[in-house]
This record gives C-alpha cells, structure tokens and sequence, in this order.
C-alpha cells in the first residue's frame, strides 16, 4: 500500500538521519558491538547469556559497512522501519481502515523509544521488529482464505522464533500467540477457516522451536569451543543460568510496575564526545506514554461493555507484555525493557480512537499526533546527540526529579 510505502520510508530516513553520531559504543553497544565482531570472525563463544540473532545482524551491518558507527547501527534502523510498518499493518489487518493505521504508525515514528532503539546496536530493537511483525502476520493469516492461512501462520510462527532467536524475552508471545488463537477461534469459529485448533498450536510451536534453534548455524562453525547437536541443549542451560545470575545494583534500575509511567529513564549517553557535551536519554513521549494508559483502559471497557474483541486483543497484549515482567527471573529491571510495550500503546490509542473518536472527540486523533509531535520536537537534541551548550544543559528537558 501506498501510504505504508511513504511512512516506512519518512521513518527510515528520520532513523538514519545522523545515524553514525556518535562516534563511540554507546551504552550496551561496549557489549554487543564487541561480540558481534567476534561472532563476524567465527572465532568463539561469547556475550552468551543471549542467543545469537541479534548479534549476528549486527555482524552482517559491520561485514557490509564497515567496523563505525554505520556498520554497528545501520540495520537497528531498519529494525525500527519495520516495527513503524508492523503497527500499520497490525491497525489495517484489525480494523481495514487507512486513517488508525496512520494515526498508529505516525505515533509510533514520534514516540521517543522507537527513535533511540533505531539508533543503537542492541538487541530489544531486532526483538520487538521481529515481534510486531509476527502479530501483523498471524492476524493477516485471519483473513486468509484456502492455503492462505497455513502459509501466513507458519510465517507468523517462523517470525516469533526469530524474535526468540534474538532475545528471550520473546518466548512468551508464543504462547500468547497460541492462547489467542484458541480463545478467539473459539468465540468465532469462521476465523482462520481450514486452520485446525489442534494443528495451529502445533505449528506455532514446531516452526517457531526449529526457527529457534536454525539461529544458532554460525556456532556450529566457530574455531573456538563451537557448538554441536550434542551441545545445543546444555548450550540453552548456560544461557539460562546466566539469565538468573544475580547482579548488582545500577544506578538506573527500576521495577517493572514503574515503566509505564515513564518514571525512570536511562542515560544511554551524556558526555563530550565528537567534539561537544552531547546526550541520548532513553524515555518515552509523554503523549503515547501517559495517553497509551487511557487508551488502554477505554479498549478494556469497549471489550466489556461492548464485547468488541479487536479493542479486547489490543487491550491485553498491552496488559500481557508489561506482566510477563512480573514473572521472569531477573535480579534487575531497566526502563528500556518496555520497550516492545510502549508499541503496543500506539496501537492502543489509534484503536481506542477510532472506535470512541466520535462528535466532540472526532478530532481527537489528530490532536495526539500533533502534541506528540511538538514534544518531539522539543526533546529531539537529547534523544539523538545533537550538540548541547555545556554539562548543565540537561535540565532544560528534566520535568520530574527522578528523570535526570
């Protein structure tokens, strides 16, 4: 579609836009920018407490552009490109209406954490894009008819094990994509037509395992201590071990209920560097962050009191990634593990107001646009790196005593 063509591309270009400053690893750059040139050369393992996607994508950026800053940071862009396109696509395939996939997708471009993760090698960014592209496709497979929908759920199910591939925290989408399905098939049986309730779980997980394991390819040929089929499981125990370690304190944890209100940010950078104070403070654009919640809460009483079940899905695939924390074995949380969850607010608040944005609130999309925009605007030298007047410049942009 046109219009999803034009906002991917005004997104890759606004991403890419003085990509390569700074010139310097920047946060956990010093972790994965360092395994990735390791992983590059096939020389041996490390940096395993997380598999070995994500890495290898960023291998691939340094083996085509080079070991700076592009090379390191090129395809995260792109990742966040595809995250932008994946909520068009998602508000299409839910609704069939151009105007929340825009509204969705635009809102997506100026929420803050999607323009930091594009601009960073880390891994959460090739998580999420892999994640949100799975939902477009399993709903897309929805709407299928005839060997459709089987080819549209193995992709969806192939494209969650990439997710996995890249970072765990992925796993538990398999199996909200599988309860989503029984449940929703269950309340309307002409969904997924010649999809077989018995077979659909079965091929999620057997394409998303296999998916999964097909990841780890380039350990098989490492020159140091490299895996085989007899090692791939102990392999898993390792990395879960080290998942559960206890770590010390840092100065930027925070609990995961604190997430949502955009409490606790993180300075991924605030120093000299090329030449001026710069800094890249990871927080979220208050409009989708705090109008995400209520948007949010509207889609859970369209559910109850109006039995819609598309405002029911968007409402609790929210609800489920931020509670998932509350389960996982991590010894410390960080802001930027909402990452995937502060995606899912866009699509909330195209949602809630296409579906209550009426007499009064007609408007009221444009509006959110417009706001989230102008804060954009306002915060974008500390979210990109633009250079600053001096050390004290920060608190132009600090509204609460816990952001600094």
């Amino acid at each position: 579609m046109a219009a999803a063509i034009a906002i991917g591309t005004a997104a890759q270009l606004l991403f890419a836009w003085r990509l390569t400053t700074p010139h310097k690893l920047v946060f956990d750059e010093v972790h994965y920018v360092p395994a990735a040139r390791t992983l590059a050369s096939l020389a041996a393992p490390v940096n395993i407490e997380h598999p070995l996607l994500g890495k290898t994508i960023i291998a691939l950026g340094i083996l085509l552009f080079g070991d700076g800053p592009l090379g390191w940071r090129f395809f995260s862009s792109v990742a966040a490109t595809g995250a932008v396109v994946g909520v068009f696509a998602i508000l299409w395939v839910t609704f069939g209406r151009l105007r929340p996939a825009v509204i969705g997708s635009l809102l997506a471009i100026l929420n803050f954490t999607v323009l930091i993760q594009a601009r960073i090698a880390m891994l959460d960014g090739f998580m999420a894009a892999f994640v949100v592209a799975a939902v477009a496709t399993l709903g897309w497979s929805m709407r299928g008819v005839g060997p459709q929908v089987w080819r549209r759920w193995l992709g969806g199910s192939v494209l969650l094990g990439l997710a996995v591939g890249t970072k765990w925290t992925a796993a538990p989408y398999v199996a909200f994509a599988a309860c989503g399905y029984l449940l929703l098939r269950r309340r309307r049986p002409d969904r997924w037509p010649g999809l077989h309730p018995i077979a659909a779980p079965a091929i999620l997980g057997v394409a998303s395992i296999a998916t999964y394991f097909a990841t780890f390819a380039p350990a098989f040929f490492y020159r140091t201590d490299p895996i085989t089929l007899a090692t791939l499981i102990p392999y898993q125990l390792d990395m879960y071990h080290q998942q559960i370690q206890v770590l010390p304190p840092h100065t930027y944890q925070s609990a995961w209920y604190s997430w949502p209100l955009d409490l606790r940010p993180i300075w991924y950078l605030y120093e000299p560097v090329d030449g001026a104070q710069r800094g890249i403070l990871m927080i979220g654009n208050p409009v989708v962050m705090w109008g995400g919640l209520v948007a949010v809460l509207a889609c859970l009483w369209g559910w109850a009191r109006h039995r819609s079940t598309s405002l029911g899905v968007v409402a609790w695939l929210w609800i489920a990634s931020v509670a998932m924390w509350a389960i996982i074995p991590k010894s410390l949380g960080f802001f930027y593990y909402y990452y995937l969850s502060s995606i899912w607010l866009t699509v909330a608040i195209a949602a809630a107001v296409y579906r209550f944005g009426r007499g009064r609130l007609r408007y009221l999309d444009e509006a959110a646009v417009t706001l989230a925009a102008m804060l954009f605007v306002h915060f974008y030298p500390i979210l990109t790196a633009v250079a600053l007047p001096g050390p004290g410049s920060f608190q132009r942009w600090m509204w609460f005593s816990t952001w600094p």
